[in-house]
């Protein structure tokens, strides 16, 4: 299994940015996919998790309304539509698979909200 995190930048307060995680290694459309974060203030955090056909969503409260989770499982890749960045948004996005219940995450990709 392997997950590969792209598109984390640094940008100001109010801006979006969209992070992809390439997956590989597994049913790719089989699988929920979930986006957590590590920030400086909380432990690994949920973000957003997509059902394996992508009807179906969940968010974390704090980024409800703001962000999106999406997948290509042509592509077998998971998006996070980030809106409306926050500072406090800051820190490390991980993605995360779970096949056959073991958890997997990428390296990461950080992300810094900061004027």
């Amino acid at each position: 299994v392997q997950l590969v995190e792209y598109g984390g930048a640094l940008v100001q307060p109010g801006q979006s940015l969209t992070l992809s995680c390439v997956a590989s290694g597994f049913f790719f459309s089989n699988q929920i996919m979930r986006w957590y974060r590590q920030t400086p203030a909380k432990e690994r955090e949920f973000v957003a998790g997509v059902s394996g056909g992508g009807k179906s969503t969940t968010y974390g409260t704090s980024v409800k309304g703001r962000f999106t989770i999406s997948r290509d499982n042509d592509k077998a890749i998971v998006y996070l539509q980030m809106s409306n960045l926050k500072i406090e948004d800051t820190g490390v996005y991980y993605c995360n698979a779970n096949p056959s219940g073991v958890d997997y995450f990428g390296n990461g990709t950080r992300v810094t909200v900061s004027s």
